[in-house]
């Protein structure tokens, strides 16, 4: 084995570094302690330092159809296997098979997914927009007609490639197979079913008692054991993830959306950002986008796409010439909105430190992405990573709302997406559920896109913050529809 791989695995909020023959780097044995614990993929950085990392250029620089062809060399499953002596083309191989049986199960494989500028020449019919709407240019990236229907096979995916490649390497065992596992309420289990079927793997789900019927049909159809888990009231957080805990401690391997649970799922969803970064290496300083709008549940995808854009515009020349990201934003719905409480309790220990007031979100997000701030925005980062409790807590009340995807009792990965809005100067946004059907409508109208209220819920968000003022009609935004209309 080669020990000086340029990619490892480490945990983002202890620094626990599991050795490279670890076939399952899933999980920071240290969780549970109150810290924020996710295990990511990093660049050794004694090799290659972010701004001339040769393997990132290259992926950039590829144009295979197969997302997971194209950006290989930017994940630590390619880097491993070429690091025991697999070959390029070999690896590719593999990928390519894996591909072949998801195509098989779902009608179609993995494909590079569209990512386009909608101009004023795309207008609305009358009513749906306002004056300040209609004035706005808007970039859409289109996940409705993936594997599955949405963004989350991506995910799946990423931990499906490892799996299947620290297998071929000998490094776990083909024979002892244990059950996948995965907790969710609909979009991702359905994924998860569709490529735990094109792996051949057992997979249990965890379900909520609401779950969408035809999404519930599809996943038996597939083969995977559903468990329906009601919620106990007096019991805090989502019942649906304690029951894969459980099945956790029975030996199942985590197979699902949360970093926190497998960091693995971020690695497949940096395809998303990638793609972006594509395109916008080749876009004028004039339709960059000022603004990036993420809707949240759990937060990986968010999470994926903020270290993805964070990786790549650094060799973007569209992206300003002192290298900025685009604002990144997250949206979250009335209904329950973890993630900017969060946000909030952190820029009230920042405003302290700082001897600050900050009069409002766009004081408050500017004050955090102020060069001046970074010492202290860096340092409370940390304290955030080891007292998670302080940030992140289970809602308090069951969530409703027509963006039904995104309403997870905590954001998981909510520390990766802080840390990005904190950063780039991003707010989290909070739309209420008349902006969320109104999104809706007028992606409709600007598209032909089949996107599901979740799906265009980054739509809303960009709404809400134009309405509030916090945002700019003349600034271009970019958003993900993220999930076809059932």
């Amino acid at each position: 084995m080669n020990t000086t791989i340029a990619t490892s695995y480490a945990c983002s909020g202890c620094g626990y570094l599991p050795s490279l023959e670890d076939p399952l780097p899933f999980q920071c044995p240290h969780h549970g302690d109150g810290g924020d614990h996710v295990m990511v993929r990093r660049w050794d950085q004694r090799l290659y330092p972010p701004s001339s990392n040769p393997w990132i250029e290259d992926a950039l620089a590829q144009n295979d159809p197969n997302p997971f062809v194209r950006f290989r060399k930017a994940f630590h499953s390619w880097h491993l296997a070429t690091g025991h002596g697999m070959s390029d083309e070999e690896y590719i191989g593999r990928v390519r098979d894996l591909d072949g049986r998801v195509a098989a199960v779902d009608g179609r494989g993995f494909t590079v997914t569209p990512f386009t500028f909608h101009g004023s020449e795309h207008e609305a019919k009358a009513g749906l927009r306002t004056e300040h709407e209609a004035k706005a240019t808007l970039w859409i990236k289109d996940e409705t007609a993936n594997v599955s229907g949405s963004h989350k096979a991506r995910h799946l995916m990423g931990i499906a490639v490892w799996i299947e490649i620290v297998e071929e390497l000998g490094l776990l065992s083909k024979q002892d197979r244990p059950p996948l596992a995965i907790a969710s309420c609909g979009n991702a289990a359905l994924a998860a079913a569709v490529v735990a079927a094109a792996m051949g793997r057992e997979l249990r789900v965890f379900v909520p008692e609401n779950a969408d019927p035809v999404v519930l049909a599809r996943i038996q159809e597939l083969g995977a054991r559903i468990q329906p888990c009601p919620r106990v009231k007096e019991k805090d957080g989502d019942p649906c993830i304690r029951s894969f805990h459980r099945a956790l401690d029975e030996g199942a391997l985590p197979f699902g959306c949360q970093g926190p649970e497998n960091g693995m799922t971020i690695e497949g969803g940096l395809t998303l950002g990638y793609e972006m970064a594509q395109i916008l290496a080749e876009t004028p300083t004039e339709k960059f986008p000022h603004h990036l709008m993420v809707q949240v549940g759990g937060g990986a995808l968010g999470s994926s796409v903020f270290q993805s854009l964070m990786e790549a515009l650094c060799f973007s020349p569209g992206a300003a010439e002192d290298g900025a990201l685009p604002h990144l934003h997250t949206v979250q719905t009335t209904s329950a909105y973890p993630l900017r409480r969060a946000w909030e309790g952190f820029a009230l220990r920042v405003a302290r430190r700082l001897d600050e007031k900050p009069a409002g979100d766009r004081d408050t997000a500017e004050l955090l992405a102020h060069p001046t701030s970074r010492t202290v925005v860096l340092q409370e980062l940390e304290y955030a990573a080891r007292h998670r409790g302080e940030f992140m807590w289970p809602w308090e009340e069951t969530p409703h709302s027509v963006a039904t995807g995104i309403l997870d009792d905590e954001c998981y990965d909510w520390w990766a997406l802080l840390r990005g809005m904190v950063l780039s100067g991003g707010i989290p946004a909070v739309a209420d559920e008349s902006t969320l059907r109104r999104a809706n409508d007028l992606a409709k109208q600007l598209t032909p896109i089949p996107v599901s209220a979740t799906g265009s819920a980054g739509l809303a968000g960009w709404m809400s913050l134009l309405k509030q003022g916090l945002i700019e009609s003349s600034e271009t935004a970019a958003v993900l529809f993220t999930g076809v209309e059932r």
